[in-house]
């Protein structure tokens, strides 16, 4: 079996610019990356998070240790401020050692963050508490 390392995309927004808010939000879109594609952490390489710039009351890598993510090199930066753009939103590209083909990656853009990539949004139903206490049960 080879590996080879992919981007697996990730968006989502929050409704306040709180340390909640942005850990909450962030925890729930890692988690529904993590469900969708099993990912182990072990396999991770790195992961970059982005913020726009009306984001600032918390880093959202800290979601990930919140998840378990302790050895896998983490880096927090601003999204280019463009007109017009979504505000409120946080992006992860996780660098990820797979034998998937990028055709089987499954991006998750969740929230409002659905407009950045309606191509990509076509999630089933997600039931928010039962994700919770899945995040609660396998990652924290």
């Amino acid at each position: 079996m080879s590996l080879t390392c992919r981007g697996v995309r990730g968006a989502t927004t929050v409704e306040e610019n709180t340390k909640d808010a942005i850990l909450l939000h962030t925890r729930q879109m890692l988690a529904l990356m993590i469900r969708r594609n099993e990912i182990e952490s072990t396999d991770i390489a790195s992961v970059i998070f982005t913020v726009t710039r009306d984001l600032d009351a918390e880093f959202p890598a800290l979601a990930a240790r919140q998840l378990g993510w302790l050895e896998v090199p983490l880096l927090c930066g601003y999204e280019i401020s463009v007109p017009g753009s979504l505000p409120n939103c946080i992006r992860v590209l996780v660098h990820w050692n797979t034998s998937k083909s990028q055709e089987d990656i499954h991006h998750v853009y969740i929230h409002e963050a659905e407009r950045l990539r309606p191509d990509l949004s076509k999630l089933p139903p997600v039931d928010w508490s039962e994700l919770e206490s899945w995040i609660n049960d396998n990652l924290t």
